[in-house]
């Protein structure tokens, strides 16, 4: 810091402060000469250190720089009077502003004119305080004041604030006839509103409309109506826009015209015209600033683009523009997703030199590592987290409990959750329904309700998630009951049933063939206004199916059609196979030849369906057919294919027919199962009995 001489002149404490780059020292020399014997500051040097007092840190200085004009009763012009109704602004301190306007000439010395009228008005606006600023307009007319343009174009940013449009237009088309000429910012504040709230044919009408007027559109205005036409999907009038913009003699794209386009590109998966437009900003020596990198980054890494982003990285530091925590994290994820763990470990170093871990960098990390499959890894990147001053979020116990339990560590998973349970570690309820769900995958279901007890007394609340996967896990151990029951009590716990929990239990009843308590649950939901979706009707139909209730079952395909469900391979794979259980082939193949108009493809469980049935039914040509047809469209038959046409052959003693089919199968890569050499041994006993 620089140091006071012993004779002090304003011009000196002038020089003094303007060396001083660093605001609070600044301000520590001001207040260092105010106490000075005999020296008094100047307006100029009142007006330097206000202008340096807008940031929210030092706007509470300002105050007493105010009070020290007035008791030194130094005489200011408006300049500095204005300055401070602008700090106050900035901070949204409207009161402020409005007293010193009030007291203007008592301690300044000077009488406020319309650019101080306008800069309170300015300050009610920024607070949001509308009424206000539209009463003080009133107030400023009465005073004989002539607005002047910046007057209107704060009139105009009020009734953008409000959502007024026509209002704004009107007043706009209004300063024309009144000879105010409204200039870009006028024009731009008006279309900043449109384009921010979605109205893109407006905001592109008012653009079109200012060199018509004789307003040129400055880069500003282009970038607001390309990053709104990006933000609205329609990437035909963004491009446009930017080659309007090429064109424009009077303005150039400039740095934020040129991420908007590779950011917009990028989103919309356009990567090769971002690549573009990258290269010509490189050409055209504009400089790439953070963002730049970070959208390319962020956008080929989310389009599976390793090597182009890669790329981009290097370039950056050739560039000599330094990564985020954002631009490595997303590097990171990026060679996680794509199982490069190499690499991904090697940018982990770099990181770590750089200073540039956050608790979210170990986050991506260890969630990378356990999807794929590196638990040791991920466990000793935990283990590491407490060493390098990086505190566990919810995120973070989130990510390891899920991760555990995914691959099956579930007891660590449990030690780590009572772990930050006694440390009072950040839980939330992706955790425990992590925990939970782990448990019930594993039929561990006596500790679930230990879980949830500790869930609750933590203050984490079971959503529907959670409930659904005690309810699936009751279901899945044949504990219906137990299913019932939550169920039950799942409203007492604030929690509310989803089409999902119905359709959990709608399943375990069906399976069971306890279809009226099935069908008092579809009641339910539909009195709740929850509506039965694709998966309730599959779920039933298969029930009724299995229980060999076909007419129960077709009586609800029709419903589900009349409903306006549109039936999947899986629900016309049910159906098939409820009519060829029965013997009703043909109409199994009249469903099969209708499911086009519901635009769904036949799969292999369709054909082999089929194809059993007509064996069953000993059509052997039709069953030909179907296999024909497999290979047609291009499926590949599996095992179960081959077991149905052998078993199918073998019935009508056409054993070589069937030898042949089996080596068939070999050739094709498809092993032969326990079933398969059971089908043909007891074909070959048959055929030595026959004769």
């Amino acid at each position: 810091m620089a140091s006071s001489p012993k004779s002090l002149s304003p011009k000196r404490v002038m020089k003094l402060l303007k060396s001083e780059k660093n605001p609070h020292s600044a301000l520590s020399i001001f207040d260092s000469v105010t106490r000075f014997p005999g020296y008094f500051h100047s307006p100029d040097v009142f007006h330097h250190i206000l202008k340096r007092l807008f940031d929210p840190k030092f706007v509470a200085h300002v105050s007493r720089i105010v009070e020290l004009i007035r008791t030194q009763k130094c005489k200011c012009p408006e300049d500095v009077a204005l300055t401070v109704i602008k700090a106050y602004a900035k901070n949204s301190m409207p009161d402020q502003a409005l007293d010193i306007f009030k007291r203007m000439h008592q301690i300044f010395g000077c009488e406020p004119g319309i650019r101080s009228y306008n800069s309170l008005l300015n300050a009610f606006i920024e607070s949001n305080k509308w009424d206000e600023a539209e009463s003080f307009f009133l107030y400023v007319e009465t005073m004989g004041l002539s607005p002047n343009l910046q007057t209107y174009n704060i009139l105009i940013k009020i009734s953008c604030r409000k959502k007024q449009f026509d209002k704004a237009n009107q007043l706009l088309n209004w300063m024309w006839k009144q000879g105010f000429k409204p200039d870009v910012f006028s024009y731009g504040t008006l279309i900043n509103s449109l384009a921010k709230n979605g109205h893109m044919s407006d905001a592109l009408k008012l653009f079109n409309e200012m060199p018509e007027r004789g307003v040129t559109p400055d880069v500003t205005c282009y970038n607001i109506l390309m990053d709104g036409f990006f933000k609205k999907g329609d990437i035909l009038n963004a491009k446009e826009i930017w080659e309007r913009l090429l064109k424009d003699p009077s303005v150039y794209p400039n740095i934020p015209s040129y991420n908007i386009m590779i950011n917009g590109l990028c989103k919309c998966g356009k990567f090769d015209e971002s690549f573009q437009i990258w290269h010509r900003m490189k050409k055209n020596e504009r400089g790439q600033d953070l963002f730049t990198y970070s959208t390319l980054i962020h956008g080929l890494c989310g389009s599976g683009n390793l090597d182009g982003a890669t790329r981009v990285y290097k370039e950056m530091a050739e560039d000599g523009v330094s990564p985020d925590v954002v631009v490595y994290n997303t590097l990171l994820n990026g060679y996680l997703r794509e199982g490069r763990i190499k690499e991904c470990l090697e940018l982990w170093k770099v990181m770590g030199k750089e200073g540039c871990r956050s608790v979210v960098s170990y986050n991506v990390l260890i969630r990378g590592l356990f999807e794929n499959k590196k638990v040791d890894d991920a466990i000793s990147i935990w283990e590491l987290l407490p060493e390098k001053d990086c505190c566990a979020d919810s995120t973070t116990y989130g990510v390891l409990v899920h991760g555990l339990c995914k691959n099956g560590y579930l007891n660590k998973a449990l030690s780590i959750l009572e772990e930050a349970e006694n440390g009072g570690g950040d839980l939330d309820t992706f955790a425990y329904s992590s925990m939970i769900n782990g448990l019930c995958k594993e039929g561990r279901l006596d500790e679930v309700v230990g879980i949830l007890d500790r869930m609750t007394k933590h203050g984490c609340k079971p959503n529907p998630h959670v409930c659904n996967a005690v309810i699936n896990g009751f279901v899945q151990a044949s504990k219906l009951e137990d299913a019932l029951r939550f169920f039950g009590d799942m409203v007492s716990k604030g929690c509310s049933p989803t089409v999902v929990t119905y359709n959990t239990l709608i399943n375990g009843l069906s399976k069971v063939e306890r279809f009226s308590e099935a069908y008092v649950l579809v009641k339910e939901m539909l009195q709740k206004g929850w509506k039965p979706n694709l998966f309730t009707y599959t779920m039933l139909m298969k029930g009724l199916c299995q229980c060999d209730k076909l007419d129960m079952a077709l009586n609800l395909w029709c419903q589900a059609l009349e409903k306006g469900i549109k039936p999947d391979v899986k629900m016309h794979n049910i159906i098939i196979h409820g009519l060829c259980s029965s013997g009703k082939v043909e109409d199994a193949l009249q469903l099969y030849s209708e499911m086009k108009q519901w635009n769904c493809v036949p799969n292999l469980v369709t054909h082999n369906t089929l194809m059993e049935g007509f064996y069953k039914v000993r059509d052997f040509a039709r069953a030909s057919e179907i296999w024909d047809r497999i290979l047609q469209d291009g499926l590949q038959p599996d095992i179960i294919s081959y077991n149905i046409t052998l078993k199918g052959l073998c019935s009508c003693h056409r054993l070589s027919d069937a030898v042949g089919f089996l080596n068939d199968a070999i050739d094709r890569g498809v092993l032969p199962t326990a079933i398969t050499w059971n089908i043909l041994v007891r074909a070959v006993l048959d055929n030595i009995a026959l004769t």
